[in-house]
């Protein structure tokens, strides 16, 4: 059987697993799809100058004031040392003073007449809050109940609710100054259509809103040219430390739908808090009255109200702004996606807990209903202003409550909800629900002595999975009080396997289509093509989720964030992927902004000291930001210091070494996690007697032979050993190697190339061996999965004949099982080839790897021994699953035939 190269249409055998060309072009398993952008026509954030006037196209931007060094610091060392202490550190006071001491008197015992950096921890605290760059001054507010007080009122009636807050104005034009965004943001909405899958939806402003938003701002002509900034807002409440009065926040958070959903889930300043809010208090009694509980979410929408009232007059007249890459432009503000877990989409709807916020739907619909509008409820409340009752029962409104967007032109909260993946998809969904249906089913099904040995054995096959790059391990299985959405993904990526057996088959499929349906929606770039996949995946997991109900785990399936799934392909139409708005990107500030300040203050007046905290690691970034752009950071912190001459032949002479170095590295990265010795291990093979000089010889032969082509493999097995060529070389012995691969959804940007680390290593961390798998093309993409098969890597090598590197790898053979993927998991079912009872091994190029793939064990019915460790499952199963929820990368290039 031979196969024929989809590059050079060049036939080979399949025992060669791969093109004899491979050295001058790699199989792609995706290919990049060519797109085609389509710019609104009058929205379309054109440049101007300083006073309005628009430039012409191709106009340079004009140049950026000068800087005085590093000023106010003294120099880069002073500035970086701000930095690491401040900011990455968090370093107390006296701690900093005791540091700088000990600079003091080291330099008086070596008389070098050098001071340090800075006089004391005060004095770099002044330098700190000297820098000009991204300042946005706190204020504060109060609100208070403004009904009738009587001496017999409730304490929360009488207090006062204070509310910090930054100007958003001042915060938005700090975010679009930052040179470091000059290639990470769209000045105006696009749509962008490719030659497979149709239109793509990725960033905010490639989605079907931003353009509709930019038709209503073009009604008025005095907007054309302007740029569309939505504003992208956040919040959700974090606890800081339990053990200490069980003390919350509640930041809201702010972006600009104009930059990548890359530079949001980032750790730059593309996301800030803008506000804190108050958290009204009361006692048992206060929290059942109903009173009580309308004046907190009147007083949420007061403040959110008032915190963006400064940018009310700029969402009709544009106002003048630098962005990233250092033109003007005219800008115009609307608000936008509000990020959101469902406790909070309720404060913001204003809806009764337990109904859709977005649709008039029940929850257990498995369609969404008529949508909620702005007007549409307005309509609503005013027909039925004078019957709560109706509004509570038969609309599922809470009244007295106005959303804070009815304050502003063409704000609606309720289409302005975005889908949530880690709240509604991941946590929700998966932890929540389905991972606590299959736990109900055992124990329901069991007795509990036998409930309890089925559960400790999927804990023992949680902790029994191979490493993979990236994998969580589960050291103790899922039995751990403390879960994070880190925790509930990497669950997601190995639960499959763990329950089939133990478990109907009826439910790993439901699991499964779930989990293609979450896998689907995680993308950072979707068409046509897969949105219609996941309504397909969403429609096949409602059906096979009535395997609850028929085992008596579920009554029903009333739960909100399931019936929120129904909202999810319309809203990626509108926003584009929602990886770019996921509340993941707001729990993460919160270390930034809530947690690490936190633990910096003195714990009286704490919020103060977080605000002051969040001021100047504000100050700091926009710094690095500003003497970034100007070239002042380029180069090492002591190459800064050298004189010009000596730099321009420094950058020689490294740019040289650098291109040696990845010359050498161009296959391998020798990185040794025990000893760390970068050196490889030299081999002498002529004296070596055994299989692996064949291998070489034959793999030699193949390399040499390109255009030999063969009628049948039984053809290409009458190579003798005798006449492929000698080898009596060196072979260089490599623990990991790096793969390169086109992403296709790629979380550092749509499109973008991917690398991972592949090891071998025979004490990984003195755990024992660590041996990952690969895929190696080998033959056609029709071919049986994907014309690939998958090898376990022994041994990462190279050697030289005739002048001439050959990196390789030697690995063991894994073959399909069948011609489709297994029925249940819908994952390929894989075994090693044998031979006289041995695994086949082989001998590849490294051009033949495509990237790591996982294996994960098919466990059968045997239950585990409890001293089971996870180095010992590539070797003590008969087959095993390739593992297609991995990662996503995996999962979006599964083969499916």
């Amino acid at each position: 059987m031979a196969f024929q190269c989809t590059i050079c249409s060049k036939t080979f055998p399949t025992r060669r697993r791969y093109c004899t060309h491979a050295r001058e072009h790699k199989h792609p398993q995706v290919v990049a799809p060519r797109s085609r952008l389509y710019y609104h026509p009058r929205i379309n954030g054109r440049p101007c100058n300083i006073l309005g006037a628009f430039l012409p196209k191709g106009a340079p931007p004009p140049p950026r004031e000068p800087l005085d060094g590093f000023a106010p610091f003294q120099d880069r060392p002073s500035f970086e040392f701000a930095e690491l202490i401040f900011e990455k550190m968090l370093c107390s006071r006296d701690d900093v003073d005791q540091l700088l001491r000990i600079w003091s008197a080291k330099n008086l015992v070596d008389n070098t007449g050098t001071e340090p950096v800075f006089d004391a921890h005060q004095d770099m605290l002044n330098t700190i809050d000297a820098i000009p760059w991204g300042d946005a001054p706190w204020y504060s507010f109060r609100i208070r109940w403004n009904g009738p007080i009587t001496p017999t009122s409730p304490a929360w009636k009488r207090a006062e609710y204070v509310v910090h807050a930054q100007n958003p104005l001042q915060v938005f034009e700090n975010m679009l100054d930052d040179g470091e965004f000059a290639n990470k943001f769209h000045p105006s909405a696009y749509q962008e259509f490719t030659t497979i899958g149709g239109r793509r939806y990725s960033h905010f402003m490639s989605g079907q809103w931003a353009w509709k938003e930019s038709d209503k701002i073009a009604a008025d002509p005095s907007t054309h040219g302007s740029m569309l900034a939505t504003v992208i807002s956040g919040a959700d409440k974090t606890t800081v430390s339990v053990a200490t009065g069980n003390q919350e926040f509640h930041p809201v958070y702010a972006s600009l739908g104009v930059f990548h959903s890359d530079v949001r889930r980032g750790h730059q300043n593309a996301v800030l808090p803008i506000a804190f809010l108050a958290i009204p208090k009361g006692s048992s009694e206060d929290e059942n009255d109903p009173d009580f509980r309308i004046f907190k979410k009147q007083i949420y929408h007061a403040a959110l109200a008032h915190i963006f009232d400064p940018l009310k007059p700029h969402m009709t007249t544009p106002r003048i702004t630098r962005c990233p890459d250092g033109h003007y432009r005219k800008v115009i503000y609307s608000l936008g996606p509000f990020m959101a877990d469902y406790p909070e989409q309720v404060y913001l709807s204003g809806v009764v807990q337990g109904c859709c916020p977005k649709c008039f739907a029940p929850t257990d619909s498995l369609e969404a209903g008529q949508r909620r509008s702005r007007e549409v409820m307005q309509t609503i409340k005013a027909t039925y202003s004078h019957d709560a009752a109706v509004l509570w029962d038969a609309f599922g409104i809470a009244p007295g409550v106005i959303p804070y967007t009815d304050h502003f032109p063409r704000a609606d909260i309720y289409e302005a909800l975005s889908p949530d993946l880690l709240h509604q998809v991941i946590k929700g969904t998966f932890k929540d629900h389905l991972v606590e249906w299959v736990l109900v089913y055992i124990k329901t099904h069991h007795s509990a002595h036998d409930a309890n040995a089925i559960i400790a054995d999927l804990d023992r096959r949680l902790r029994s999975v191979p490493a993979f790059p990236g994998l969580r391990r589960f050291k103790e299985g899922r039995n751990f009080k403390q879960w994070t959405g880190d925790d509930s993904k990497a669950l997601m990526k190995i639960f499959i396997p763990a329950i089939t057996g133990l478990v109907p088959d009826r439910v790993v499929q439901c699991v499964s289509a779930f989990l293609d349906f979450c896998y689907i929606a995680r993308r950072s770039s979707h068409n046509n093509e897969s949105l219609q996949e996941m309504e397909d995946k969403l429609a096949e997991f409602h059906e096979l989720r009535t395997v609850f109900r028929d085992e008596d785990v579920r009554d029903g399936f009333a739960l909100p964030r399931q019936h929120a799934l129904a909202h999810l392909v319309r809203g990626i139409r509108l926003y584009g992927s929602p990886n770019g708005l996921c509340t993941s990107i707001t729990e993460s500030k919160h270390i930034r902004a809530v947690k690490r300040p936190w633990r910096a203050t003195n714990k009286n007046n704490p919020l103060i000291q977080i605000l002051k905290i969040n001021s100047r690691l504000n100050k700091l970034a926009a710094a690095r930001s500003v003497f970034g752009s100007h070239g002042m950071l380029r180069y090492d912190l002591f190459e800064d210091d050298l004189p010009d001459a000596d730099m321009d032949g420094g950058d020689r002479n490294r740019d040289a070494e650098r291109e040696e170095l990845n010359a050498e590295n161009e296959h391998f990265q020798d990185i040794d996690g025990v000893d760390g010795d970068p050196e490889p291990v030299s081999v002498v093979l002529a004296k070596t007697p055994g299989l692996l000089p064949d291998l070489i010889r034959r793999l030699l032969y193949d390399q040499l032979n390109p255009a030999e082509d063969y009628d049948s493999e039984s053809e290409a097995e009458e190579v003798d050993i005798n006449d492929c060529p000698p080898f009596h070389g060196h072979v260089a012995l490599y623990h990991s190697a790096r793969a390169f691969y086109y992403a296709p959804s790629e979380l550092c940007g749509p499109g973008g190339m991917h690398s991972e680390m592949i090891r071998s290593h025979p004490n990984w961390y003195g755990t024992g061996e660590r041996r990952d798998t690969v895929l190696v093309q080998d033959g056609s993409d029709e071919g049986v999965m994907g014309g690939m098969l998958i090898g376990r890597v022994l041994a990462f090598l190279s050697f030289s004949h005739n002048a001439v590197t050959y990196p390789c790898a030697l690995v063991e053979w894994f073959f399909p099982v069948g011609d489709a993927p297994d029925p249940i998991t819908g994952m390929w079912v894989v075994e090693p080839k044998l031979i006289d009872g041995e695994r086949d091994v082989g001998l590849v190029h490294t051009d033949c790897i495509v990237r790591a793939c996982h294996l994960a064990p098919v466990y059968g019915p045997a239950p585990l021994p409890i001293d089971f460790d996870f180095s010992y499952a590539h070797v003590a199963f008969d087959s095993f699953y390739y593992s297609k929820h991995v990662d996503y990368h995996t999962h979006e290039c599964y083969p499916l035939t």
